[in-house]
């Protein structure tokens, strides 16, 4: 009764562990997969009918392009969807996964929904946007199903708290062994601690970039100063040296940690504007189409 207890509890743990992109083994993008055949194999069975390819205003044209602005009007309401919780065949982790095969799926449909002809018009710019969202949702997979490992490999046990009352510890030692210095010494102290800047603006904390860090040039300023006047101004700077450097590592392990944890939110600044913005044209598109062919 035990091992098959046993055997239950672990069906359910690997249930509820697997992810979006495997749920159900892959059901969706099974269903995705079929979709695009069925509509490919029809598009050139059209073609061969009338000997070349079906255009946006045929009937298949048409019908093409219902079955994408429904799906495309569907995978905008996700936003909606998360804030309801429901199990089953209505799970939260189902309707991710039916979102992401099926917008996939829309490349195959929008595109021979247009017969392969663009121009610079508001129809072209549709699907151009509708590409840039499904660009922008593949990069959110990508984020999702890499970047929380990463998070956990670079902090390790650390939290992000932890990390940055190490920093506040740090500072405040650098305080105490900066009073035997004179004034050239205590500046530089004084850079490290005021001037230290953690995080920064969006594009700084994704790119990484630290150039400029206060606390990198005060280790160099430090390493420049004039010989010290006396034995017990020595031994304060080489500890200031060592807690700079281990300032600079815990300031270098946050910095990565907000750089991954920017990644996973830049992309929705892309992602969520473009998805309003091909609604938009979407709306203008249908409109068009009724009101003057």
């Amino acid at each position: 009764m035990t091992q098959v207890g046993g055997q239950h509890t672990e069906r359910v743990r690997q249930r509820t562990h697997e992810g979006f992109l495997r749920h159900k083994s892959f059901l969706w993008a099974q269903v995705a997969t079929g979709l695009c055949v069925v509509v490919i194999a029809l598009y050139w069975w059209v073609a061969l009918q009338i000997n070349e390819p079906p255009s946006g205003g045929s009937w298949l044209g048409y019908l093409l392009g219902t079955i994408g602005a429904g799906l495309i009007v569907w995978l905008a309401c996700l936003g909606v969807r998360k804030r309801v919780i429901t199990a089953g065949h209505y799970s939260l982790k189902a309707w991710v996964s039916a979102h992401v095969y099926l917008g996939l799926s829309l490349v195959v449909i929008a595109t021979l929904h247009t017969g392969f002809q663009f121009g610079w018009n508001i129809h072209t710019l549709a699907y151009a946007l509708m590409m840039l969202v499904i660009a922008s949702g593949a990069l959110g997979i990508w984020a999702y199903a890499t970047l929380p490992e990463r998070l956990h490999g670079n902090r390790g046990e650390t939290t992000r708290k932890q990390m940055l009352d190490s920093i506040e510890s740090q500072d405040r030692q650098l305080h105490d062994l900066a009073q035997p210095l004179d004034r050239a010494g205590a500046s530089v102290v004084k850079l490290s601690i005021e001037e230290t800047e953690i995080g920064g603006g969006f594009w700084k904390r994704l790119t990484g970039s630290y150039d400029d860090c206060a606390n990198r040039r005060a280790l160099q300023r430090l390493r420049n100063l004039p010989a010290p006047a006396s034995a017990k101004q020595a031994e304060a700077l080489t500890r200031i040296e060592q807690v700079m450097q281990q300032k600079a590592e815990t300031l270098a392990l946050a910095r990565r940690q907000m750089q991954i944890t920017a990644v996973l939110e830049g992309w929705l600044f892309v992602h969520i504007p473009a998805t309003f913005a091909l609604l938009a044209a979407l709306t203008a598109h249908i409109v068009s189409v009724f009101t003057y062919w």
